[in-house]
């Protein structure tokens, strides 16, 4: 997976967050029913919440819908010179406008509780997965994606259920108390004021296929100018060093301006809504008012209920938009959250093994091993390597020769096709994968420090480690002498996972984190490929003490630290070609030769 993969990724991430509005591009979930299905039960150890919030809104859309018939009470007693009544009918219109207020403010209590209890229960499930998914499950898919999918997609599903769950309810309730209400007042007027619903939802769909048509287009310059960004920001030096700034630049502006261009129509086209759908709301207005005063002239209505008419055709074009709306942001969460059900319905890693390592030797055996990332595409080919205890093995070749996948292979990172590793004559199937890890201590190329103190950093592998155990390992590391240069030394807290120290810095720290598991099997991963020769032997002398009495093993570009090694294995293609000493591979004059003299004597590369 490269970096191009995981920030394309990300992109895409980043963009379902601004997804589900009237108009914009709606994901929709393969299979709905089972996801909603799914996702209800996570509402069950909550039951009493979801209750709660039930009533609440049934009570808001009660108020709601009895307030404009007391008010059409009230008005038709003025009009009949009733006095006498009035305080009463306003009396209750107040207690009604209370019990609006209180029910709403509890349904917005219950549904963010709701909300975020079940969201704490997903996300953690999620996070839980996440860390115990196999490695071939990362390398495969990108972790931009992955991110998304805890954070992008996670807020969409709490989004809906903190503010549309409430809204759809309370959306399809207000529509049949209200149809309710209208009815009992008078079905011609009620069939009138459905005219200008059936206006409303043909403009809502004829403008919302054109809105989308220019979401969709601004999403994807979005993301073709989000690319030329991060393309040219990376790769600024590479810009700078061949004084291409301007056609960059140029590059930019004409994406920028084509951006700018659909961004202008798809705000024109998504501003107009409001307008048309306040236009056809007003419409309304004038028909219940024209046609009700025609009503109430003949006797058919009171001048009340044209009063109540006119806010109930209010209240009932509102809910049709606002469920519009809703359908997509619905949609998109649903979406979202069957692709974290994705995550959760993979396999966790297989660390079967019923054999726990309490203390070993540190004998590997390689016998026939047989190995493919993609089936019919073998990378390790009848591989037979026996590492007797505390024996130090480099394992050398060019890239792709098969070295790393070797490591991952007895890591248990990866399971083998066929043939067999041992560790103590053991088959590394049969060892609880816990165990056979705790046992194996490992340095990579690429460091990895966390963002805390570098004290808690040395501890990583056991948090229980006495701080004169910590400082003895650091000073055979070497490492005390980057902690002496730090502000507050071991509590110094490495910001950015240590991205102010250097390269030789913080593999040293690694080193020193590597001393203090107590591995009885050591891999170092190209542990100085990247830095300089000076702090190349820094971290060389580092090395030799952690490898003393440890059975060990190396990949190394550079020859130079591997010179010493007791046994040199070269491969290519997955294959074994050469194994001896460094002086005996120099005087076969093979590939190992061939290596070394392109390294240290000038040969033509």
């Amino acid at each position: 997976m490269n970096r191009s993969t995981q920030s394309s990724a990300a992109q895409r991430g980043f963009a379902r967050g601004n997804r589900g509005g009237m108009g914009k591009p709606v994901e929709k979930a393969k299979d709905q029913k089972k996801t909603l299905v799914r996702l209800a039960a996570y509402f069950r150890p909550d039951l009493k919440y979801v209750i709660f919030l039930g009533l609440a809104v049934v009570g808001a859309v009660a108020a709601n819908v009895i307030a404009p018939s007391l008010q059409s009470n009230a008005i038709d007693n003025l009009v009949k010179g009733a006095f006498g009544d009035i305080p009463r009918v306003l009396g209750m219109m107040l207690m009604i406008y209370i019990l609006n207020g209180a029910a709403t403010l509890l349904q917005g209590f219950f549904s963010a509780r709701l909300s975020q209890r079940v969201i704490y229960r997903l996300r953690g499930e999620l996070f839980d997965k996440v860390i115990s998914l196999p490695i071939p499950y990362l390398d495969n898919n990108s972790h931009g994606d992955i991110m998304s999918r805890m954070t992008n997609d996670a807020e969409n599903v709490s989004n809906i259920i903190s503010s549309s769950l409430s809204s759809l309810f309370s959306g399809v309730l207000t529509l049949i108390g209200t149809v309710f209400m209208m009815l009992r007042y008078s079905v011609p007027l009620t069939l009138l004021t459905c005219v200008t619903v059936v206006l409303s939802i043909v403009t809502t769909n004829v403008v919302s296929k054109l809105m989308r048509k220019y979401y969709v287009r601004r999403q994807q310059l979005l993301g073709k100018l989000n690319g030329i960004v991060e393309e040219k920001v990376s790769a600024g030096k590479t810009v700078t060093a061949y004084n291409l700034q301007n056609s960059t630049i140029v590059e930019f502006n004409e994406a920028s301006d084509e951006l700018t261009k659909t961004g202008i129509i798809a705000d024109v086209i998504g501003n107009a809504m409001g307008p048309l759908m306040n236009m056809i709301n007003n419409f309304s207005f004038v028909i219940v008012a024209a046609f009700g005063a025609w009503f109430a002239l003949r006797g058919m209505i009171s001048v009340g209920v044209i009063s109540a008419f006119i806010i109930y055709s209010k209240q009932f074009s509102r809910p049709i938009n606002e469920l519009a709306q809703l359908y997509g942001q619905i949609q998109t969460a649903l979406a979202g959250a069957e692709r974290i059900f994705e995550i959760l319905d993979t396999k966790n890693e297989d660390k079967s093994g019923e054999m726990r390592l309490e203390t070993t030797n540190g004998i590997i055996e390689f016998k026939h091993v047989n190995f493919s990332y993609v089936p019919g595409k073998q990378v390790i080919h009848d591989f037979n390597l026996k590492v007797e205890s505390g024996k130090k093995i480099a394992l050398v070749g060019s890239t792709g020769s098969g070295k790393t996948t070797v490591i991952n292979l007895l890591m248990r990172f990866y399971d083998i096709d066929s043939g067999e590793i041992t560790v103590d004559g053991v088959n590394i199937r049969n060892i609880n994968c816990d165990t056979l890890r705790d046992s194996i201590g490992i340095v990579l190329q690429d460091t990895v420090l966390f963002t805390d103190t570098v004290r808690n950093n040395l501890k990583y592998a056991d948090k229980n480690i006495s701080d004169k155990k910590m400082i003895e390992a650091a000073e055979l590391s070497n490492c005390d002498k980057v902690v002496a240069v730090l502000p507050d030394g071991y509590d110094t807290v490495l910001t950015g996972a240590g991205a102010n120290l250097s390269q030789g810095q913080r593999q040293l720290l690694t080193i020193g984190r590597a001393f203090l598991s107590y591995p009885h099997i050591l891999i170092l991963d190209e542990a100085t490929s990247s830095v300089d020769t000076r702090t190349e032997l820094h971290i060389q002398n580092a090395m030799v003490e952690l490898m003393k009495n440890r059975t060990s093993l190396i990949i190394a570009h550079r020859l130079s630290t591997i010179r010493d090694a007791d046994q040199i294995v070269v491969m290519d293609q997955g294959h074994i070609i050469e194994t001896g000493t460094h002086e005996e591979l120099l005087a076969k004059g093979g590939n190992y030769y061939q290596l070394y003299m392109t390294q240290f004597a000038g040969s033509a590369t």
